[in-house]
Order: C-alpha cells, then structure tokens, then sequence
C-alpha cells in the first residue's frame, strides 16, 4: 500500500481526498517522539475506556498530543498561510495539484 501523498509544502496529507496537518517538522526527534507516544497511549485510553467520564479524559490527552505535534491548534508555518486542515483538497489552493494526482492514478 503506498503512503498517503503530501502536499509540495509538507504541511498535509491526503487520505480520501482530505488534507489532514502534518506534524511540525522543526520539533526535536526526543520531543517527537514522546508526544507521539502520549498520542497512542491516549488512543489506547480511549478505546478501552470503560465510561464516559475516562473516555473524555482520553480524548483529551489525545488532543493535548496532537496540539503539541502541531496537528491542531495554531498553525507551525510562519508565513501567514491560513490553514486547510480537514477540508477537501478540491476546495482548497491545492486543487489544481490534486487533480493533477488523480488524472495520474
């Protein structure tokens, strides 16, 4: 199976014609690597959570992980670009590539 593309910039991939953040590309391998082992801990959490109450918690270590990787909150670029993330590519200044990669396949 090969890898979701990226967008020429590295900020997205495209998974079903979604273009989802990537991680900040700047953060140090240790810290990397700690916040995406607190983000499948927490996924764990969430999965085998037992009521409501554990499920939010897990839900949110999930989220306080993805903010520290830079795949949600405020953007990691620094070039004032607005972010796209969960939006289609086809409706985004990425179409034209986009398409490009269909006609392709």
């Amino acid at each position: 199976m090969a890898a979701p593309p990226r967008t020429p910039d590295g900020r997205y991939l495209v998974v079903r014609g979604r273009l989802w953040r990537l991680a900040d590309p700047h953060l140090a391998p240790a810290e990397r690597e700690r916040l995406v082992g607190d983000l499948m801990r927490a996924r764990r959490a969430v999965r085998d959570a037992g009521d409501d109450e554990a499920r939010a918690a897990a839900r949110a270590r999930v989220d306080a992980a993805k903010r520290g990787l830079g795949e949600r909150g405020p953007v990691w670029w620094t070039d004032g670009a607005p972010d796209y993330n969960r939006r289609m590519a086809r409706t985004t200044p990425y179409a034209e590539w986009f398409a490009a990669l269909e006609s392709e396949g």
